[in-house]
């Protein structure tokens, strides 16, 4: 049976998401991205199950001073919604998109802010273009395998392999988005904060992203997206000289302390810190935290 799509009602988010949409075509899929004020890029890249509405608050308050640019993955937020006879869903398939917006919006030097899925999306492009990268700001993500070669937690390994589970769960019950929205945050999300988050999964068709994102999870050899999850970790220190400010929320039952250490370990001239008070969301928890740390971090680092 073909899922259809549903359309998102822009009452659900639009409040707190007064953007301008913006489009690229990819392969006659809209590759949805906003593109808010101008001066110096800082390029804001998503996870799962989230979209650039995540970054909402980074962008009201960057746009005046900043070029800020934040796109949706394909079958995320206000980008298309395709079957999986469209769209593959691989990782190598999320790198070319962002690629060819970066090559689309011809971005010279950026500024990177990534978080979960889009730490990896955003530095496979990075290792390949370290020449272009002119800061990073890390947030609850990683760039390289689980640190120690620990497994994934119980609760993504059963979404990544039980799919006669998994796929009526996420798909039919929104069970990933709809559980992140009470386990990524360390409090309570608002109202309003927990329906923009949710509007673009709002059927079936629409939450496949979000199921597809957990079973792309490379964990061997041989695992589509295994190589190049391998690639950047080899070669992330071509990173190793641009300005680095790694903001993490201490309560992620995915990317824990341990990756935040990592992330240290492999950059020990980056600035860094750990909020005590904060989860995986950490945009929510802890926002103008994170704003104030962001704005003075750029601010000493011009390009």
């Amino acid at each position: 049976m073909t899922l259809a799509a549903t359309p998102i009602n822009v009452n659900d988010y639009r409040d707190g998401y007064p953007f301008q949409s913006h489009f690229l075509d990819r392969n006659g899929l809209r590759y949805h991205y906003l593109d808010e004020g101008s001066g110096e890029a800082v390029v804001m890249v998503h996870g799962n199950p989230t979209w650039s509405y995540f970054f909402r608050r980074v962008i009201a308050a960057l746009s005046p001073a900043y070029r800020c640019i934040a796109p949706d993955h394909m079958g995320c937020g206000l980008s298309d919604k395709p079957d999986e006879s469209r769209y593959d869903f691989r990782l190598r398939s999320r790198v070319d998109d962002f690629s060819a917006l970066m090559d689309h919006l011809n971005l010279e030097r950026v500024t990177l802010m990534v978080h979960d899925w889009g730490g990896m999306i955003a530095m496979a492009w990075a290792v390949a273009n370290a020449d272009r990268v002119a800061r990073i700001v890390v947030t609850n993500t990683a760039g390289f395998f689980p640190p120690g070669g620990k497994g994934i937690p119980l609760r993504l390994w059963i979404v990544r392999n039980l799919g006669a589970f998994a796929r009526p769960a996420v798909l039919h019950g929104n069970l990933f988005a709809r559980g992140a929205t009470v386990m990524a945050p360390r409090k309570r999300l608002s109202a309003d904060a927990r329906k923009g988050l949710l509007a673009p999964y709002n059927s079936p068709r629409n939450r496949i992203a979000t199921l597809r994102f957990v079973q792309d999870i490379p964990m061997m050899a041989g695992d589509p997206g295994f190589d190049i999850v391998d690639d950047v970790s080899r070669n992330l220190d071509r990173l190793s000289s641009v300005p680095m400010l790694i903001l993490w929320g201490k309560h992620d039952f995915v990317f824990d302390v341990d990756y935040y250490d990592e992330w240290r370990r492999r950059f020990p001239a980056a600035e860094y810190h750990l909020f005590e008070d904060a989860g995986h969301y950490l945009l929510e928890d802890v926002p103008e935290a994170i704003m104030d740390r962001v704005t003075n971090f750029l601010g000493r680092h011009p390009i």
